[in-house]
């Protein structure tokens, strides 16, 4: 896979990981566990972009 692909995936993961924040934090009750889960995941992807985006 080349980086540009590889970075459209990465970025497009990351979208999907906003939207289930966003999706989470309406909720009544929401679960700040899984916020946290999402929201760490969210920052692993971020750094792997920023390596990508280095190199």
């Amino acid at each position: 896979m080349n980086v540009e692909a590889h970075l459209t995936t990465l970025q497009g993961k990351k979208a999907g990981i906003d939207e289930a924040i966003v999706i989470e934090n309406k909720r009544p009750s929401p679960d700040n566990v899984r916020i946290s889960q999402l929201k760490r995941e969210k920052l692993r992807l971020k750094e792997e972009i920023e390596r990508c985006h280095l190199s």
